[in-house]
């Protein structure tokens, strides 16, 4: 699947079931394994885990394929593989403690993203 309606699934999933806080960060240069992180917070661990399931949903129903699925069992970080995008949907407290967009540098809004390619 394309990179771009990748992402945008990925977001728009997110957005369906209320996430916060949703980055995207562009790490092709960073790193080979994948070209986008996205992170976006969720304010339980039943939300988080919804939120990864239903990025899973509509990836699967748009013909993607998710690699895998980590963290599922508690809900405090979950971790989507769809192969070029890796999504982490956590706790606000546990995306305050990991920083992950420290990590992999600045952040760009989801919204301000997708108005900017349409």
């Amino acid at each position: 699947m394309e990179l771009r309606k990748l992402q945008k699934i990925a977001v728009t999933a997110l957005e369906d079931i209320k996430a916060k806080e949703i980055a995207i960060l562009y790490t092709a240069r960073r790193t080979d394994l994948f070209e986008r992180v996205i992170i976006a917070c969720g304010d339980s661990s039943r939300q988080v885990r919804a939120l990864a399931r239903n990025v899973v949903d509509k990836v699967r129903a748009a013909g993607g394929e998710t690699l895998s699925v980590e963290g599922e069992e508690n809900g405090e970080w979950v971790l989507v593989d769809l192969g070029s995008v890796v999504v982490h949907v956590m706790q606000p407290a546990a995306r305050a403690f990991y920083n992950l967009e420290e990590l992999w540098g600045p952040a760009r809004d989801a919204r301000r993203d997708a108005r900017i390619r349409e």
